[in-house]
């Protein structure tokens, strides 16, 4: 986006830098607070709202920043951003309501505290960047009708897999190819990890158990390719995607897709396990036109009749200043739900699992998200990854069975079940 780094310079010059608020403190939000300090011009973390004040102190002073503040008024955060002091805040709703905020970051991979913060600063007239594909596919749809409704925009982020995937396919569409794969690179998948097996991985690169462990069960890709789904319109082929193995170059994996399925479909969303260059991803597409194809081949594309593009890294956490400054200078989105949802994210036991047990969520010992298409999960009332936390079960479920809101009794109060309910009413005549 080299326009970004214009306009960023333009107001570092005028003195009217992008006010950030960023909730969270975890690996990711401290490598963001680390690229806004140290790398982006024209852009200031003004506050960072985060329950352990240490972490967000950590943040800050990992970036450069020795003199952050503790404040817990709004009067207090206000005066702190006036002179430039670099605020925290236990309790992130002051961050909505904070007239000196442009733009809010919400990186702590969580549902329903994530939610709270989210739809207070909707209320509150705030843009809102996510770095949080699971909120954004259990409650996104519901979520950008309320920023519609208020003007401000939500939008999935630059540099994780989705905001890459979404502008490698507004490229591809641009130069007139109709995009029918859009897909993620991973380099393992193992549905019955656990936090245990992952304890090692997260201790090494400084990462949250259950985080790397949604990585390697595959609830993560799952939680990303639905929100592309959701963007894009597309669908999947089967449930849990297809997922082939493909030990060799992306480009080399165009003839393993039926064509006219994916025409039918509408196109799809996917992974590939072991195709290179990973941690890459990459957008297969068409080009009917004969002119086209021609000079497609002559410029290496190949005959077709899938051509191949993509992106080989996503740098997660470096290129989310950038949807920040797209969000604020040019009221731009990177990737945000398109109606109603085409796809969601299931429950599925990870092994066999008793009545009255409680299912630990996202990345944890007892559950797996894979994707399904959303008129499904509705008709049969299937149990949304994102709201399994805390749920505990009516009957014994066996491993890798499907869980439905039938076997579980929901916790109480939750402002996710509400939203995921009205979500479902709202968009009822779509999954019929």
């Amino acid at each position: 986006m080299l326009i970004v780094d214009t306009a960023l310079k333009a107001r570092e010059e005028e003195k009217c830098p992008v006010r950030v608020g960023m909730i969270g403190a975890g690996a990711m939000a401290r490598g963001i607070a680390m690229q806004i300090i140290q790398s982006t011009p024209g852009m200031r973390l003004s506050a960072i709202a985060n329950r352990t004040v240490a972490s967000a102190q950590r943040a800050y002073e990992e970036s450069g920043q020795q003199d952050s503040t503790v404040v817990d008024s709004l009067a207090d955060l206000e005066t702190a951003i006036s002179k430039q002091h670099p605020a925290i805040v236990q309790d992130p709703l002051l961050l909505a309501q904070s007239e000196s905020i442009d733009v809010i970051v919400e990186a702590t991979g969580t549902i329903e505290f994530a939610l709270q913060s989210v739809f207070a600063a909707i209320r509150h007239g705030k843009h809102v960047v996510l770095m949080n594909a699971e909120l954004d596919s259990t409650v996104g749809p519901i979520l950008k009708v309320y920023a519609d409704r208020a003007g401000v925009i939500l939008t999935a982020c630059d540099g994780d897999q989705p905001g890459v995937e979404m502008n490698l396919y507004r490229f591809v569409k641009s130069i007139g190819l109709t995009p029918l794969v859009c897909g993620s690179m991973k380099g393992m998948l193992d549905h019955y990890r656990t936090p245990s097996t992952q304890a090692k991985f997260a201790k090494q690169w400084d990462q949250g158990v259950h985080m790397v462990t949604s990585f390697a069960d595959g609830t993560k890709v799952s939680f990303e390719q639905a929100i592309v789904a959701n963007g894009t319109g597309m669908t999947i082929a089967q449930r849990g995607m297809l997922g082939y193995e493909h030990r060799d170059h992306i480009d080399n994996m165009t003839d393993m897709y039926d064509v006219d399925q994916l025409k039918e479909l509408g196109g799809i969303v996917e992974y590939a396990i072991g195709a290179t260059p990973g941690p890459g991803v990459y957008v297969f597409a068409t080009q009917e036109n004969p002119i086209h194809q021609r000079y497609l081949d002559l410029y290496k594309l190949g005959k077709g009749p899938l051509y191949s593009f993509y992106t080989p890294y996503h740098l997660c956490y470096f290129e989310v200043p950038m949807s920040i400054a797209r969000v604020a200078l040019f009221n731009d989105v990177i990737l945000a739900p398109d109606g109603a949802p085409k796809v969601d994210v299931i429950t599925t036991a990870k092994k066999d699992l008793a009545a009255g047990e409680t299912l630990d969520g996202i990345g944890g010992y007892t559950c797996y998200g894979q994707c399904e298409k959303a008129d499904i999960t509705y008709q049969q009332q299937l149990l949304p990854m994102g709201l399994s936390e805390g749920c505990t079960l009516k009957r014994p479920v066996s491993k890798d069975t499907v869980i439905t809101y039938d076997d579980i009794v929901l916790p109480k109060d939750r402002l996710c079940d509400q939203l995921r309910a009205e979500q479902n009413t709202y968009f009822a005549s779509a999954f019929k």
